[in-house]
């Protein structure tokens, strides 16, 4: 349904990896999708070294089951567009693939930056999604997408950009109501505070977030969007298995920076 009294624009959210549109702007991209604006994904690695499924034919390459399995997942969001910046996945921080000449990691900034540009200039791009400073838990393609992200849009000149991360006190609570619920075994040793890939806290602190979303009426197409990508099923299986009020509990909003916002939290939308 397109809302009434709203300019319609074009939502450009930009990804590191295939299966990476679905956890943090999944219900972002179906929900500007359903109000009408146009909405558009560009991936910019083809995840080459994420998990290979069980099931992958002996002619069948990963890229190319992860590029279909991207495709039922746009299909789901209601992506208008689908494009591939034509990278090699990096890997994760400290493997051989960082120092790849051919790797997101190691493709010069204006070079990057150039084709994310020629994109949002054909697109007339309004908004323009990256991740936060550390790519939310420090992954080198993550950090890479927000660097080259930003400096594609000074190029362009797109004003509202905003950084998808997670909300890691939100993500405290939930975990600590799903434990007093018996949800969660109380042996998990998972914890947002601690260090991820680069040494920070996963995502980012509630007082450094100035955007909550809410998705809730789009959760259906986030879940189908994670399950197109079987083939990552270490990643998935657990968000998938979740009950659907516990599911709602976590991926129910959306966080996001706005570049130049003031401070402080509120609930919003991406094109107000």
């Amino acid at each position: 349904m397109v809302s009434k009294g709203i300019l319609m624009g074009t939502l450009v959210c930009f990804h590191a990896h295939p299966d990476d549109e679905s956890i943090s702007t999944g219900g972002s991209l179906a929900r500007a999708s359903a109000e009408g604006h146009r909405v558009v994904l560009v991936v910019a690695t083809d995840g080459s070294h994420g998990e290979s499924p069980e099931d992958l034919a002996d002619d069948e390459l990963l890229v190319d089951r992860r590029r279909a399995e991207t495709a039922l997942s746009v299909a789901a969001l209601g992506v208008h567009r689908l494009e591939w910046l034509g990278y090699k996945d990096s890997g994760m921080t400290g493997w051989e693939q960082n120092h790849d000449s051919e790797s997101f990691l190691q493709a010069p900034l204006e070079e990057a930056a150039g084709r994310l540009a020629e994109i949002l200039r054909e697109e007339k791009a309004d908004v323009l999604t990256v991740y936060d400073w550390h790519g939310n838990y420090g992954h080198p393609d993550h950090i890479k997408v927000h660097t080259v992200g930003h400096r594609a849009a000074e190029m362009v000149g797109v004003q509202r950009v905003f950084e998808a991360t997670m909300n890691r006190d939100h993500i405290v609570r939930v975990m600590d109501a799903a434990r007093q619920a018996g949800a969660l075994a109380e042996e998990m040793d998972f914890d947002p505070n601690a260090g991820a890939d680069d040494g920070n806290p996963l995502g980012m602190s509630e007082a450094e977030i100035t955007h909550a979303v809410d998705v809730s009426a789009f959760l259906a197409a986030k879940r189908e969007s994670l399950q197109a990508h079987r083939s990552q099923a270490t990643d998935t299986a657990f968000f998938l298995e979740m009950p659907h009020e516990a599911f709602a509990a976590a991926f129910g909003t959306e966080w996001f920076i706005l570049k130049g916002a003031d401070s402080g939290l509120r609930a919003g939308w991406l094109f107000e």
